[in-house]
């Protein structure tokens, strides 16, 4: 008996001793992100010195405490070691950090660590790592979260070990933790949410307008009504407008403290790489002082070589007291800003990489069509299937909006073919922005724009290249909409009069392009569409769920550059408005679409074959044949597309070895029913959405998702200022209509066409501000991750899927090597084009590991973030 107390008392028979664990962090502390705090910093030495810094404890994994729920029992404090001594840098860099656990042997293995802030200030939590822990070496805890003090929170923080788990798989110990944790990020719905919340909820875009200001600035919600359906965006919880109840209050426009979860902001090389280019460069023409800027004609450019000047001299900025009073509050390499030793101020643009090689190739027919299948909105051309083109729009509301192009149009330009040989031989394509535009004609030219509904005939020719036929421009009758269309056909010409009216043409189907561009396939399709699934991603899925380490990468940003875009991109009176053509019912436009929009139907090849540019051939690679084999975008993306669709096949294969597995996954039900019935609730009903019952449904939609935020985006992003840069090859607003012969119009387009098709499309200002802003969305950021790269190496335990991935990266840099191959090829005329600009949209950028961003043309990041 005595010996036995003995043995209790000096820790030998059957109870282990007390261990030390050693562990080391890597965090950032406030005052290193640019806020300049050096008060709170301060106050944080003070409150080290007090003891009263950041302390950490263990969670046990596989013992819990029958008192407490059956919680892991915990470890006793440990405190962050050195956070006086250390050292803060000039730049923002991670700091490391000591720590050490004492850990008793018996409690088993670690699965979670509480963390608590005691400081006055916040800090970016990167990893955690604790080494030579018994029985298992190395653990790490991935968290990449702000930490802010404790008196900010009602709960403990947790973060867990980046072990994979199902919900039914979790330890008994943390099955607690986890189901709270979740339960802290969706919130209660209700009161303004703060910097220091984490919680993820949606709401209507309802923030858009401003009804206070005056009735000019409302706009309509978008979502909960079938009128206007749209996706859900993160909830900010503002109070309402005194105007409008239903409107959201919004921040002054040059704020950019728009609610979303903090770990959800920008990076601090992405935030500072955002301001230099954005905000603060666009901002500074919006003022009306800086109508000012002129040449010879008010806000106009002459000629050409005008427009030119914007790149290869510059043009001259006026001496304005604003504008200077601006430049004194802004960094200077915030504005592009050339500054002359002799004190002339110059604005200046990178060249874009379409009039590089040569001036003039973008006004080509070839050029001209080579761009709606390698330009930067390479997924709307279509195969015509019935000449001549129909419309779906309802005839009882718009009339017979049948096209009336005809065979005689078009045959003289079809190689010897008839329509009903070509159609045969599937050589006839349309690019049709007709029955998206017509309803809103009426509407958009009341405003200071006129445009058309645009439908543009082509033809495969035998080289692979696509041929412009004719061009339909139409109108909605005078009479009334219900009386259909007044259209008038235009056909390829070289020479006179007829030229010009072919190359003014050629405009209106561009600024079309432009708009459609810019508000669908980039904004709805890409950002808007993603934002729901971000949230119920983070509402219902545990960080130690597969799918959220699978698809958390895809979400890096989104949130962020949404939210900025509801500042100052999409809302009323915001540049969009501004710099493209539907003006005020730019959104209310997209929520049209939205009406169309088909989850499944957003995978790359299921939009292929609805386009009618493939079929279905089991003896190809992608069980697709392509009807343009030189159709670089979706060459390129099927490569993508099936790389992407094996790597989620061979991941998911690891956590769910039946069908069973994902119907008894608690957490991705929830997930997946949220997504359908709130995220994208205008939608719930809908017949097409998986049913989330098979590994297959669930590959299927993992893979469309990371398409979406991955590829999709980058086919329609980065290309933006490459191509739309020089301003008249991809106008977005048209200032007038086509002229009419006898009148004075058509005698100053006789006189200078080129000065006529200048004055049509954007003046000055807004060719200024749209420059800016497609600079700015095609940067790739200094710290962009692409697809293939993780920007944390131990994201996970599993070797399984460390190996699947490994293998995907290899898959992308065949995919690079063989894109590098194809552009060198002169067979593929379409990969270069007589701008000689190579295809690179879809060129994964996977083997870059410099760090190196900017208008570079390429590379596929990982998520929606610019």
């Amino acid at each position: 008996m005595l010996m036995n107390i003995i043995d209790w008392v000096t820790g030998r028979g059957n109870r282990k001793m007390g261990v030390k664990i050693k562990g080391n962090v890597v965090l950032m502390k406030k005052n290193v992100l640019g806020f300049n705090d050096f008060g709170a910093s301060l106050l944080d030495r003070l409150r080290e010195f007090l003891g009263k810094g950041v302390t950490f404890q263990l969670v046990s994994a596989e013992h819990g405490d029958p008192e407490k729920e059956n919680r892991g029992k915990v470890s006793k404090t440990a405190h962050l070691e050195g956070w006086i001594t250390t050292i803060t840098p000039a730049v923002a860099t991670e700091s490391s950090f000591k720590v050490t656990f004492e850990w008793d042997e018996s409690l088993g293995m670690p699965g979670a660590i509480i963390v608590k802030n005691h400081h006055r200030s916040q800090f970016l939590l990167k990893t955690i790592t604790l080494e030579d822990v018994p029985g298992k070496g190395c653990l790490h805890f991935v968290c990449n979260s702000w930490v802010f003090p404790t008196s900010y929170y009602e709960y403990d923080r947790v973060f867990f070990v980046n072990e994979t788990y199902l919900p039914s798989q979790t330890p008994d110990p943390l099955r607690k933790y986890r189901e709270e944790e979740l339960v802290h990020l969706r919130g209660d719905g209700t009161g303004q949410l703060q910097e220091w919340d984490r919680i993820y909820d949606y709401a209507y875009y309802n923030d858009l307008g401003d009804p206070d200001k005056g009735p000019d600035y409302g706009r309509p919600v978008l979502g909960g009504s079938p009128q206007f359906p749209y996706p859900r965006r993160g909830r900010t919880g503002r109070k309402p407008t005194r105007t409008d109840p239903n409107t959201e209050s919004r921040l002054p426009l040059v704020s950019l403290d728009i609610y979303v979860p903090k770990d959800e902001r920008f990076g601090h090389v992405k935030m500072s790489d955002f301001l230099a280019y954005a905000l603060k460069s666009v901002v500074q023409f919006i003022l009306p002082e800086t109508k000012a800027l002129i040449d010879s004609t008010p806000n106009e450019f002459d000629t050409f070589q005008d427009v030119l000047n914007l790149y290869e001299g510059g043009i001259q900025l006026p001496d304005l007291p604003a504008l200077n009073k601006m430049k004194d509050m802004i960094p200077l390499e915030m504005i592009k800003e050339l500054v002359r030793t002799d004190g002339e101020r110059l604005l200046k643009f990178p060249l874009p990489q379409v009039i590089q090689t040569d001036k003039f190739a973008w006004r080509t027919d070839e050029e001209f069509a080579r761009e709606m299948l390698a330009g930067l909105n390479p997924v709307v051309v279509s195969r015509l299937q019935k000449f001549p083109p129909v419309s779906n729009l309802d005839p009882e509301l718009y009339g017979d909006q049948t096209s009336i192009i005809t065979a005689e149009d078009i045959e003289k330009n079809m190689q010897g073919l008839s329509v009903s040989q070509a159609l045969e031989k599937n050589k006839l394509f349309i690019l049709n922005h007709h029955d998206t535009l017509m309803p809103y004609v009426n509407r958009i030219n009341s405003t200071s724009t006129q445009i058309y509904a645009t439908r543009t005939i082509l033809f495969l020719k035998d080289d692979g290249c696509l041929a412009p036929l004719a061009i339909e421009l139409s109108l909605p009758h005078p009479d009334g909409e219900k009386y259909g269309a007044v259209s008038e056909v235009y056909t390829p010409a070289k020479e006179g009069v007829e030229a010009s009216l072919w190359q003014l043409a050629k405009a209106y189907v561009a600024v079309n392009d432009s708009g459609c561009h810019q508000l669908i396939s980039h904004w709805l399709n890409s950002h808007a569409v993603m934002e729901p699934f971000v949230i119920a991603t983070n509402r219902q899925l545990s960080v130690m769920h597969p799918i959220y380490k699978l698809l958390l990468p895809h979400y890096k940003d989104t949130m962020n550059i949404n939210a900025l875009a509801r500042q100052i991109l999409i809302n009323g009176g915001g540049l969009l408005e501004l710099t493209v053509f539907p003006r005020k019912y730019a959104l209310e436009l997209s929520s049209m679409v939205y009406k169309q929009w088909v989850f499944t139907e957003q995978g790359l090849p299921t939009d292929l074959l609805k386009r009618g540019v493939a079929v279905r051939d089991s003896s190809k690679p992608h069980n697709l044949r392509l009807l343009i084999e030189d159709y670089p975008y979706a060459v390129d993306g099927l490569e993508i597309w099936s790389a992407i669709e094996k790597w989620v096949e061979d991941y998911c294969s690891i956590y769910y070895p039946s069908d069973a597995a994902v119907q008894a996954d608690t957490e991705l039900q929830a997930w997946w029913k949220e997504l359908r019935e709130v995220g994208h609730g205008d939608k719930k009903d809908e017949p097409w959405w998986p049913k989330m019952q098979t590994v297959s449904e669930l590959t299927q939609t993992s893979t469309i998702i990371i398409w979406i935020a991955s590829a999709f985006h980058a086919a329609v992003n980065f290309g933006q200022y490459p191509y739309a840069g020089y301003l008249p090859n991809r106008p977005t607003v048209s200032r007038r209509l086509m002229p009419e012969p006898g009148t004075k119009d058509y005698e100053e387009l006789e006189a200078d066409p080129d000065n006529f098709f200048l004055r049509t499309i954007t003046s000055q200002l807004p060719t200024l501000i749209g420059i800016s802003l497609i600079e700015i969305l095609s940067r790739h950021s200094s710290d962009e991750v692409y697809l293939g790269q993780r920007d944390t190496p131990g994201w996970t335990a599993d070797e399984a899927a460390l190996k699947a991935f490994e293998e995907f990266g290899k898959r992308l840099v065949h995919i690079e090597n063989r894109i590098i191959k194809m552009n060198n090829t002169e067979k593929w005329k379409n990969r270069v084009g007589p701008v000689k600009v190579p295809y690179t949209l879809l060129y994964p950028n996977t083997s870059d590991f410099t760090g190196v961003g900017g208008l570079t043309g390429r590379g596929i990041p990982n998520s929606v973030s610019i």
